[in-house]
């Protein structure tokens, strides 16, 4: 039997021109997304050290994140949402 792949989450989004400043432009799969803003985070050294699970936005980042400073991991895959269509 054959793996059925979920095509909605592999299928290209468009990405917000504030979410492009981040991880490139797109269109690009969510799961592409998330993988580049994390190679974004680390580059950039915006990982909490004392919580792993947040992240400090910096400029770029503040602007996906409806201007918070600090957001956990999960509150950042709804807030990344927002500028995916």
């Amino acid at each position: 039997m054959e793996k059925k792949v979920n095509s909605a989450f592999m299928k290209p989004l468009t990405l917000s021109p504030e979410l492009e400043a981040v991880v490139g432009s797109g269109p690009m799969p969510r799961s592409e997304v998330v993988k580049q803003l994390w190679v974004y985070i680390k580059k950039n050294d915006l990982q909490d050290p004392a919580n792993k699970r947040n992240i400090n936005a910096d400029e770029k980042l503040v602007k996906v994140f409806d201007g918070k400073k600090t957001v956990n991991m999960f509150e950042m895959t709804k807030l990344v949402s927002k500028h995916l269509s």
